[in-house]
């Protein structure tokens, strides 16, 4: 397991997951800007960290990977999720609550019943064009991988770390990851939506992200686990690159709020 700062203890009490195409460096504009410092930054397994032996990227295995990794910590953690990393928090407040004290994520609306896969997503689930895609992909150099963030939202700095990441491990554990979440797999985890109200969440709505199905259904899947909402006006996907000042308030106006 990979880990940017800190390490493991009983101190470490917040825990970040990102996603896809991602590595640990998505949050370094955030995390300097977060008052605490018992933070660290978890990197699922093909996504900047090894592949254990015997794991088929299948999304159980990431919550299985997860709750592990919390299991390790001796104190409740408020546990932040984005893009892939939001649901495989949602899944263990839903799942595992008592591993947690908190948790936020930015991919609520994918619990929602109505929420249907962006284009891209239907593409790797899809044999033989989602092989393609990825080859396509691996196919660029870092120079233009990095720039193809850049113009998603991801800043110059962090783009240029994320973009060497991607590689033929990341590529296959895209395609497993995706393709064992094909609907209804969403639509089923959805139905234990409300057991995530154990524990205090934050659903984050980031107003221009096109992948997470957009606010209303953010907002459904936060009334349904009695979770606060806080909308990132004027950010996509990135939002803890294209603003991080405001994101770092959002969560911090969260954590204090607990009790």
């Amino acid at each position: 397991m990979k880990r940017a700062d800190g390490e493991g203890g009983k101190q470490d009490a917040r825990r970040f997951v990102h996603g896809n195409p991602e590595t640990i460096a998505i949050w370094n504009e955030l995390v300097p800007r977060l008052s605490r410092t018992d933070i660290v930054r978890l990197s699922p397994p093909g996504f900047g960290a090894p592949v254990p032996v015997g794991f088929t990227a299948k999304a159980d295995e990431y919550r299985d990977w997860l709750a592990r990794e919390l299991q390790t910590i001796g104190e409740p953690i408020d546990l932040v999720g984005h893009d892939w990393g939001g649901l495989h928090v949602i899944r263990i407040a839903m799942e595992r609550p008592e591993l947690v004290r908190s948790w936020a994520s930015d991919a609520a609306g994918g619990f929602d019943p109505d929420y249907v896969w962006h284009d891209l997503a239907q593409v790797w689930q899809t044999p033989d064009a989602g092989e393609q895609a990825i080859a396509q992909r691996l196919s660029m150099d870092v120079d233009a991988r990095a720039k193809r963030l850049m113009s998603l939202g991801v800043s110059k700095s962090i783009a240029e770390k994320i973009a060497p990441g991607f590689d033929e491990t990341m590529g296959r554990c895209v395609l497993a990851l995706y393709r064992s979440a094909a609907q209804p797999a969403l639509v089923n985890w959805g139905k234990s939506l409300h057991a995530a109200s154990l524990k205090p969440g934050l659903v984050i709505v980031a107003e221009k992200d096109p992948y997470v199905g957009g606010e209303s259904l953010a907002r459904r899947s936060a009334a349904r686990c009695n979770a606060k909402v806080a909308v990132l006006q004027g950010s996509g996907h990135w939002w803890m690159c294209e603003h991080p000042k405001r994101a770092a308030e959002v969560l911090e106006e969260f954590w204090s709020g607990l009790a």
